[in-house]
């Protein structure tokens, strides 16, 4: 296991910003949404403190970051019905802890392939309408299962 690194460190996106619309925040994570246009149901459970691996947490840690992530992919799928949820942590780009939680579409852009991958299609603003209509309503949800 790592070493836990409990600070923030200036040079960190993730240590000094949000992330993206913030939903809700616990004293150990926080859950924002990704503010994306071709991916209105593309939410991140951020870490708060900085670690770059998931293996840096303490166990009990870990099951909490679980626990939490698996609330919002349950709520989701509630909420959005999409065909697929991706859960993803990659953290190349920003090494610091924090799991992709993107409702997946048919029809959406890169549907099959990763939302990052090439694209499959071109898909008009207004096929988002519905699901943007719900992400307020989501949003809460959340705030309620993790606060």
């Amino acid at each position: 296991m790592g070493q836990l690194d409990t600070t923030r460190q200036a040079s960190c996106e993730l240590c000094v910003t949000d992330g993206g619309r913030l939903v809700v925040r616990t004293p150990k994570l926080r859950v924002i949404r990704v503010l994306d246009a071709d991916y209105p149901g593309f939410y991140r459970v951020i870490w708060n403190d900085h670690a770059a691996e998931f293996t840096d947490l303490p166990t009990a840690d870990r099951v909490y970051l679980m626990e939490a992530l698996a609330k919002v992919e349950s709520l989701v799928r509630e909420h959005l019905h999409p065909t697929k949820v991706n859960l993803a942590s990659l953290g190349n780009v920003v090494p610091h802890l924090h799991w992709h939680v993107i409702a997946r579409y048919a029809d959406d852009k890169h549907f099959p392939q990763p939302i990052w991958g090439a694209a499959q299609r071109d898909v008009p603003d207004e096929r988002w309408g519905s699901v943007k209509a719900e992400l307020p309503l989501l949003d809460t949800a959340i705030q309620a299962a993790l606060s």
